[in-house]
């Protein structure tokens, strides 16, 4: 069984593949924007100081999500 959990919660240096978005309107459509669609390998690289926002590494970039963002991404763990 495969588990999934909001992108807010994937651990620093963990990936996961991102499974749907939660978001609707100008937030969704910025997400499929930066690439965030279904199938997308993504990974988490750290946390800022504060705690928001957090860096992430997908499609060859580094992009910074805020946690209201990141917590509409759906993913699923990839194996370690």
């Amino acid at each position: 069984m495969v588990k999934e959990i909001l992108l807010s919660e994937l651990p620093v240096g963990r990936c996961g593949r991102v499974v749907s978005l939660r978001a609707k309107g100008m937030t969704r459509r910025r997400l499929l924007e930066l690439g965030l669609v279904p199938e997308t390998k993504i990974k988490t690289i750290r946390y800022s100081p504060l705690g928001d926002p957090t860096l992430f590494q997908f499609r060859g970039t580094l992009i910074a999500l805020r946690w209201e963002e990141a917590r509409q991404v759906l993913v699923s763990l990839e194996s370690l």
